[in-house]
């Protein structure tokens, strides 16, 4: 479940606005932390001091929502400000028109506002070049989806309300296609695979997602694209879009991300005889999880015109290739065109 985003308010203290755009049954401290960046318990304790309100109402934070609702949220006087600064920080526009925009993301770059990274994010740089968001210019104006901040790649961000709404029930009801790359340890098998788990927050690490019988259903499909010596460069597609889901997702299967802090597994470590040099030196040259968003495809939520955007595998990931033993991909501008990653029947 998605917000359409904030709107503008007349606070004394600090306000959030946000109206529920998909249907679900999800509860309201568990939407908060989404919506908001915390923990679930940050959210709680939110509710709690009766900072929020749905339709204007103090509410439990088992609440469930429903679609249209308006969920507001009052900071405490402590808490940093929410209007949101400028930033000068370069972007790869790809595509963009009245109702929305198409975005290259680099690695390091955090896509919305929160505890730590309240004025150098995407939605502030956003900001900076002037673009009109969905929502106004507060909080996280404009995103219908996200990036974890060492993932690269595409992204779609709503300028007009009937987009952010639009796109929002696309991705919900599956008709938005978002396809990553992904170095992954060791060799998947079989190919294809479905990965199809719930997941949920983990109870005593709130950053951590974890794979659980009683989380939220998530899907993810995925395809050995390429297969080296450690690893393999697989194509995953998202059918749902939890947060962390593929990295969580590959770690449940036993072949975690390249480069991935979080959920590595302990990554060359995994590697034994021969091989474990090969692995080393894979880990030594990946300076971030090897995840990389390289496809996105859906209808113009105003026009209905079918788009697709492709991005190659990012210059910061191509000596892992060397690593691996494939100098050919090194000097290429199309290593994923090159592998044939974008036909998806290859």
């Amino acid at each position: 479940m998605r917000g359409t985003g904030p709107s503008r308010s007349p606070p004394r203290l600090p306000e959030l606005t946000f109206t529920v755009a998909v249907e679900s049954t999800e509860r309201l401290d568990r939407f908060l932390a989404d919506q908001l960046g915390l923990s679930r318990t940050q959210a709680a304790r939110l509710v709690a001091e009766q900072a929020v309100e749905v339709e204007g109402k103090p509410a439990r934070a088992s609440r469930l929502l429903s679609r249209g609702e308006r969920v507001t949220v009052r900071f405490p006087e402590h808490e940093p400000p929410r209007t949101l600064r400028p930033a000068a920080i370069p972007l790869t526009i790809l595509f963009e028109d009245d109702h929305l925009a198409v975005i290259d993301k680099p690695a390091g770059l955090v896509v919305h506002p929160a505890p730590g990274h309240w004025d150098d994010t995407l939605v502030n740089a956003l900001v900076a070049r002037g673009t009109t968001l969905s929502g106004g210019a507060e909080g996280r104006p404009g995103i219908v989806h996200r990036l974890d901040r060492d993932t690269s790649g595409l992204m779609v961000v709503a300028k007009t309300d009937l987009a952010h709404r639009r796109l929002g029930a696309a991705i919900a009801a599956r008709r938005v296609r978002r396809t990553y790359a992904a170095l992954a340890w060791g060799h998947l098998d079989p190919s294809p695979s479905v990965i199809d788990v719930p997941v949920a927050r983990h109870p005593q690490d709130r950053k951590r997602m974890r794979v659980t019988p009683d989380g939220r259903a998530a899907r993810t499909d995925a395809v050995v694209v390429a297969r080296f010596g450690v690893a393999d460069l697989l194509r995953l597609e998202l059918h749902t879009g939890r947060t962390h889901q593929i990295r969580v997702h590959l770690e449940h299967a036993g072949h975690p991300v390249v480069g991935d802090p979080t959920y590595g597994g302990g990554g060359s470590r995994r590697i034994s005889g021969a091989a474990r040099r090969t692995a080393e030196q894979l880990e030594r040259a990946t300076p971030r999880q090897a995840l990389h968003a390289a496809a996105l495809a859906f209808r113009h939520p105003a026009s209905g015109e079918a788009l697709e955007f492709r991005s190659e595998w990012p210059p910061d990931l191509r000596a892992a290739f060397l690593a691996l033993g494939a100098e050919e991909l090194v000097a290429r501008p199309d290593p994923l065109g090159y592998l044939l990653f974008y036909d998806r029947d290859g």
